[in-house]
């Protein structure tokens, strides 16, 4: 056996492992792909900047597990309100970079149409390769600033990409009425909350565990108050 392959193998248990530890049901192909897509990330690197990790364990605690521990949390709220098992739902991933989280939920929940927006081409183009490689017909990265986006969308996801108050700021007009913002963010952000501004208002806070990772990690879920015209 190569180092190479020894290599994959090992990814591929600590991937499992961890999506057994997050308690998703994900198929063999589901895990092949979020596999496939690192390692996209990991070949893009070498002429693109879409991250400063290089080492494929890291990438995968950091990248991959970090963004998969969105997925049980928005599959609950999306079972819980408007939308059935199997429904069309929307999302658009603001400030997307290398699709994380955007590629992990495209990967993970088909029934979700996934847009990713960068003001970076190079990483909406590579987001583009990603869903042509893989197939994701549900994916599609899109270069843009996000203020410059038409909507609606169901929900409007962010992984450390701004303040609370700038993020539900740039993105008011592109949010469904009925629709939601779900920030993933490090420490709770106590001064971020304080300061947001009336056209959000917070309705949950989750703390993330993600496996493999001594950091905090939490979920911040806002909405439209009920007064507020689209």
């Amino acid at each position: 056996m190569t180092a190479h392959t020894a290599g994959r193998q090992d990814l591929q248990l600590r991937l499992a492992a961890g999506v057994g530890a997050l308690d998703l049901n994900l198929s063999d192909a589901q895990q092949q792909q979020l596999l496939s897509y690192m390692d996209l990330i990991q070949k893009w690197n070498k002429v693109y900047n879409l991250t400063a990790l290089r080492d494929p364990q890291e990438m995968l605690t950091h990248h991959l597990l970090d963004s998969l521990s969105a997925i049980a949390p928005l599959l609950r709220h999306l079972r819980g309100g408007a939308f059935v098992e199997g429904g069309a739902c929307s999302l658009l991933d603001v400030g997307s970079g290398g699709g994380l989280p955007g590629v992990v939920i495209a990967i993970c929940c088909p029934q979700i149409k996934v847009t990713c927006v960068d003001a970076v081409s190079k990483k909406a183009a590579f987001v583009q390769q990603v869903a042509a490689s893989l197939k994701l017909l549900n994916l599609k990265g899109v270069h843009a600033r996000v203020e410059t986006l038409s909507g609606p969308y169901d929900v409007v996801c962010s992984r450390a990409f701004a303040s609370l108050p700038d993020f539900v700021t740039w993105t008011v007009d592109v949010l469904a009425d009925t629709g939601v913002w779900m920030a993933m963010k490090g420490k709770l952000p106590t001064e971020e909350m304080a300061a947001l501004p009336s056209l959000a208002t917070v309705f949950h806070v989750e703390q993330l565990h993600v496996p493999g990772l001594d950091a905090e990690r939490c979920m911040i879920w806002m909405k439209k108050p009920p007064s507020l015209p689209a």
